[in-house]
């Protein structure tokens, strides 16, 4: 995950920078492609967390199945 966002921020950042050369706006597409590089790595980083933290996190339906404390009816 954090591979991911790293990448996300040098990408977007390099993408900037050529931008930059390109069209000689020089600061703004850095700054652009940075903040939108952190901005979109944070929002993947946090999505990907929380589903990790989702599946990982047992319910107390587990806990009671685990204990043999089953309160569902049984035939």
């Amino acid at each position: 995950m954090g591979t991911e966002f790293a990448g996300a921020i040098i990408g977007l950042t390099l993408l900037g920078l050529w931008v930059d050369w390109h069209w000689k706006t020089s600061p703004a597409g850095v700054l652009f492609g940075g903040s939108l590089g952190i901005v979109g790595g944070g929002y993947n980083f946090i999505k990907q967390a929380l589903r990790l933290m989702k599946t990982q996190v047992p319910t107390s339906k587990d806990n009671e199945a685990a204990n043999g404390n089953d309160r569902t009816e049984r035939p």
